[in-house]
Parts: structure tokens; sequence; C-alpha cells
């Protein structure tokens, strides 16, 4: 007899089951056995013995004993005639499953472009493999490797579902359709604000009125208990019932809040065109600890030293730690929460202590598309943990604020301009404006201004805005005097509208760089670092000005600094080239020639860059290399002369001699 489908067949998204040929394989009784198998299915490569040993083992006898025992059940279970399923090679294992079907790699391996690229018929496929949570029942106590994974795997295909049923309402043919997904949505996240909202307004436009009374008066009760404010959901009944009998409604009063979807009727520009901000939740980390401490250890104080530190840069909203820490007692994931708070971003992780290391995992999941955006281990010795913590906590601030920066960047230019608000139009700026050219120059200025008219209190639009005058002063792309003024008029704003935001500082502190005022430009950048010392900007900047005429070891270690918070920043080349230009005033040329030849190299690197390159090259001999990168300048402004140069930069009269001396061994003294 013939058989049709793969050979095998495996599910995780539920209870674990396995079939070879269309036939259920009887599984182990094992729990380990079956655990073991479903981490094998789901890892991407080879796996070292040692590795299982720890997950599932913690001091056996004999744990290699007690894994090769584990893996002669699995061969049972997958390994046919003519076709091993279970390899080795040295000391690595692993699962080749490709003749066959995995449903939790199959809904990974969709949405790993993003599930919004999808046609409904494949959502809808997608959605029907879910039978539960993954690998339900297979929870192990006493094996934190194991119970860290899967948490994280559980948030991660608990999040692909809720999406996919999210976007299958959308798509619903009709509304019994609806309905259907509106059920099962709730059936998975009963406390899901936005599908009690959702199934709440379907009723009303069925008529089904008595239903949908039941329906809040359940769905308030439900919320209530848990804490949550369930008043939103009224508001959205009163308006979808308005809406089925078509008729108008009164605008709400100031102190309730808006229906659903409500127009804002205010002549000024209203919050979906004022600078809302990017929020986000940071959920307490999971310590996963061979022996976890109690509520308040070092996994509560990682996440708490997070929410005050993003707080602190003042780019984004910030869920208070009082919220997180609520839902996190009522045992729902990070994904979940990120929904019922209606944020954009959610922060998870977990925390391992063990070895004399501390090791810390994060994931940053943008909860609009359901898919983990960054994601970062951190291992350090734990020989002072609170030091370590503040450690890791600067990098993953840094991190999370540098990703997300780029991704509302990345979604502010696809947008059209005319439909942006004053959030996205400051981002589309900064797309611009790191571009490092004139053209550009001018259209950040162009969506800075916009973001300005959406929004007048907008206080990084105003910086950014002073950056672009800084730019056209710096460069030479306009009149030096009007732009320095205008510089600092434009920082002068941002401090207006916000003091403590260190975006407001640090343009402050460039604009009094460039009217000469060095040391009060250097209070400015040291009150940016000590109102947010995760801002790397202000480090850099910091280093930048050192690097001309104040102390060179300052520079370099503000630079490192700058660089070890935001290691892939838009203004890499310049926390490189102020590294380069302070090794040179140390007359460490040969050190500072391997900077510059970096910092030239980085894909927005300007004319000014490439020339420190070129007179750091030529002060340690490599004349050759430095005279290319004078013709690299040369083809991009042909008049470009070391006077250029000493007019953009104010270095004191040792590295001014220095930098000349390089210049004129390469003809462009």
């Amino acid at each position: 007899m013939e058989i049709s489908g793969p050979p095998i067949e495996v599910r995780l998204l539920g209870t674990l089951r396995i079939d070879r040929n269309g036939i259920p394989m009887r599984l182990p009784a094992s729990r380990k056995v079956r655990a073991l198998f479903g981490w094998l299915a789901l890892a991407p490569r080879p796996v070292a013995r040692e590795t299982l040993c720890d997950l599932l083992w913690d001091a056996p006898s004999d744990p290699r004993g007690e894994l090769r025992w584990c893996l002669s059940k699995i061969r049972g279970l997958v390994d046919a005639p003519g076709r091993r399923r279970l390899l080795s090679e040295d000391d690595r294992v692993w699962l080749d499953l490709s003749d066959g079907f995995v449903d939790a790699v199959e809904v990974a391996r969709s949405a790993e472009p993003g599930l919004e690229g999808l046609a409904p018929e494949r959502r809808r496929a997608l959605a029907q493999l879910f039978a539960g949570d993954f690998l339900e029942g297979l929870a192990l106590s006493g094996h934190p490797a194991y119970a860290a994974w899967l948490t994280a795997q559980r948030r991660r295909f608990g999040g692909l579902q809720l999406r996919l049923l999210a976007d299958l309402v959308c798509d619903a043919a009709d509304e019994d359709e609806r309905l259907r997904h509106l059920e099962r949505w709730l059936q998975v996240a009963p406390l899901d604000r936005d599908a009690h909202e959702r199934l709440l307004e379907t009723l009303a436009r069925l008529g089904r009125i008595r239903e949908g009374e039941a329906q809040l008066a359940a769905a308030a009760r439900l919320l209530d208990a848990e804490g949550l404010d369930s008043s939103p959901l009224r508001a959205t009944w009163q308006a979808a019932r308005a809406a089925s009998i078509d008729l108008p409604q009164a605008p709400p009063m100031a102190s309730e809040p808006r229906a659903l979807g409500a127009p804002d009727t205010n002549d000024e520009p209203g919050p979906d065109l004022a600078a809302h901000r990017a929020s986000i939740a940071v959920m307490p980390f999971v310590d996963g600890s061979p022996e976890p401490e109690a509520r308040g250890g070092l996994a509560d104080a990682l996440a708490h030293d997070v929410i005050t530190r993003l707080a602190k840069l003042r780019s984004l909203f910030v869920i208070a730690p009082g919220t997180v820490f609520a839902l996190h007692e009522r045992a729902i994931p990070p994904e979940r929460a990120g929904r019922m708070l209606e944020v954009d971003y959610v922060v998870g992780g977990t925390v391992r202590r063990g070895d004399a290391r501390l090791l810390v995992a994060v994931e940053l999941a943008d909860t609009r598309t359901g898919r983990i955006v960054w994601a970062e281990t951190f291992s350090h010795r734990a020989d002072d943990a609170l030091l370590v913590l503040d450690a890791i906590g600067d990098r993953i601030v840094a991190s999370i604020a540098s990703e997300i920066e780029a991704l509302e960047r990345d979604r502010a230019i696809l947008k059209p301009p005319d439909s942006l608000n004053a959030w996205e139009a400051h981002h589309r700026g900064l797309w611009h404006m790191y571009r490092f050219n004139k053209a550009d120059n001018e259209r950040a200025r162009h969506f800075f201004e916009t973001a300005l008219r959406l929004d007048p209190s907008f206080a990084r639009a105003h910086a950014g805005l002073s950056f672009t005058h800084f730019q056209d002063a710096f460069q030479g792309w306009s009149e030096r005097e009007p732009g320095i003024e205008l510089a600092y008029a434009s920082a002068n704003d941002s401090l207006m509208a916000d003091d403590r935001d260190p975006a407001a500082h640090w343009a402050m502190g460039r604009a009094l760089w460039l009217r000469g005022r060095h040391e009060p430009a250097i209070g400015e950048l040291e009150q940016a670092v000590e109102l947010s010392p995760n801002f790397a900007l202000a480090h850099y900047t910091l280093a930048f000005i050192h690097s001309q005429d104040g102390d060179p070891a300052a520079a370099i270690a503000a630079s490192d600094h700058s660089r070890h918070l935001s290691p892939f920043d838009p203004l890499l080349f310049g926390m490189l080239g102020a590294r380069a230009m302070a090794l040179v005033r140390l007359g460490r040329f040969d050190e500072a020639a391997r900077w510059a030849v970096k910092a030239a190299a980085r894909p927005n690197a300007h004319p000014h860059i490439q020339a420190i390159a070129a007179f750091a090259l030529a002060l340690a001999g490599s004349l050759d290399e430095a005279r290319a990168q004078a013709e690299s300048i040369r083809r991009a402004l042909p008049a470009y002369r070391f006077a250029d140069f000493l007019a953009a930069f104010q270095f004191d009269a040792q590295g001014a001699a220095l930098f000349r001396k390089g210049a004129r061994r390469i003809g462009m003294g």
C-alpha cells in the first residue's frame, strides 16, 4: 500500500506526537526522552553531548550513560531501514528530519520573512498547526537550562499564534469566520483586551446585543479580577452599539477614554500626529540558575535597572515596573503582556548564575509583527555580581535603544512623506541625517521641521535640527557663522522643550564647541551622561572634543566606552576617528593610522574622516596608503586642502602642527 505524505511527521505544538508513514509511534514513558527529542527536533545545528548533559542532568553518577540510553530510545522512534535520522559525529549529535515535517519548524520558517507577507490561506494553515502549548506537559522541575529554553520557545510560538489569529480576524471572509478566530484567540489569551474589544465590535455589527452585553460583563469580571482596567471595553461596546444602529456619537468627555477609532476634533495636532514615542515593556527576567534566588534577587534587580535606564533616555515610553512585575506574578509571558499593555516592543530574558559566571540572555520583540528583532547573550565572571549587572545593564540598554531607533527609522522611510506623524517624521529625518552628505542633510532638516510643526515640544526633533545646522557649519556646506548660530538656537529650543533629555544637552554641547566654548561644551556633555549614562553619543562627543585640544587619554577612554555601548552606531566612524586623532596627539602614529583607516572604511564616512586617515598614515610613514586616501577625498571634493580640515576642527597648537606635517608629506599642506 502506498503511503502519502512525509515518511515522518513531528508535532511539537501541543502534546508531542511522532508519526512514521502515517502511523503514530508509541512514545517512551520517560519524560526526559521526550523533552530531549523536542530539543533536538528544534536545534538548528549539531549539539555537543556535554551541552545535552548540562541541559537535563544535574550531577548524576553517569550523565553520558543516561544520555546514551535516551538517545537509543530516540533512535528507535525515528530511524528506519536505510534511513538514519539520529546522527552523531565526534562528540556532536543531531536529528536529520529534512525528509519529514515538523510543525514548529514549519511555523518558524514561514514567519522568518514576516507573517504580514503571507497569503490568508497560508495563515489559516499555519494557525491550524497549533494544538496547544509548545511541548505541552513536558515542563521538568530541577532543570533550569531546559526550563529557560522551554519558556523561551513557548513565548516565541505563543506570540506567533496570537499574531496569526489577529491577522486571520482581519482577513476573515465573513463575520462567522471572524467569530471563530476571535473565540480561538480568547481561548489562547483570555486577558487580551484587544481580542475582547474586537469580539464586542463584531457582535454589535451582527446585532447580537444580548450576547454582547453578556460578553462584556464576563470580560469585565475577568479583567477586574486580575487587577486590569476594563473601562476601555465599556467604551468600545458603547461606540460599537451606537455605530451598529447608525446613531451619531457625542464627543467623549475629557475624563473619559476615547472610543476606539473615534475622530479627534481638536484643531491642534492630535495624538496620531504628535510625537507619541515608541513604547516598551521590560518584563522581569527569569532566574534559570541551579538554585534560583527568591524574588528581589539578581534577575529582578537587572529588570529594574534596565527599566530605569531606558526611562532616563527620554526617547521611549517605558511601562512602570509595578505593572510588569504584577503581570509576571500572574505567569503572563512577555509576548502576551506586550499585547495586553499595547506597547510596541517587549523585552524578556533569563539570568543564570553558576560556575563563577553570570549568563544573561535577552530578547527584544516587536509586538506588531511578533518577531524577535534583537537577541544577545552576555557572559561575565561573577566576582562582583552588582558590578557585572551594571556592565550588562549598560550594554542591554544601549543595544535596545539603538535597535529600536534603527527599526523606527526603517519603518518611517517606507511610509509616504505626507502621512508621517511627528515621531515618524523625526525618524525619517534621522535616516537622512546619518548619510552625511549635503542633499540628505537638507532632507533631514525638512523632516525635523515637519516633526516640529506637528509637535513643537518634541525635544529630540529640535536636537536633530541642531545637528543638521552643525553639519552645515562643520562640513562647510553653508556659511559657517550662520550655521553655528542656527545650531545653537535649535539646541536651546531642545533644552527649553525638555531639559531632562540627554539629547538636548548633547546638541547644546556640540553647538557650544562650534562657538569655541570648550569648557561649557564639556559641561553640557557631562550633564547628558549624568542624565543617562547609556547615551553613547554624549560619550563619543566628549571623545571628539578631548581628541583635539583636551586630554587625549580621556578621549581614548570615552571613544572606547561609546563603542562598547553602541558597537554598530551610525556615528561609529566618528568614534574611531576621535580615537585616531587622540593617538596622533600622543605621538602613537602607527596605532593612529590603524584606527583612522577603520574609521575611513565605514560606508558613511565623510571627507574629514578620510583626511584623518590620510594624515595619520603619512605620519606613520605609509605614504602610498596615505596618497590613496587623499585621492579618494579629491574624487569627492577636488579642491579639498589641509586648510579645510583645519577650519573644521579646533586643534591645539601641537595637534595642528602634527596634522600639518602629515598633510605636507602627501602634498596637501
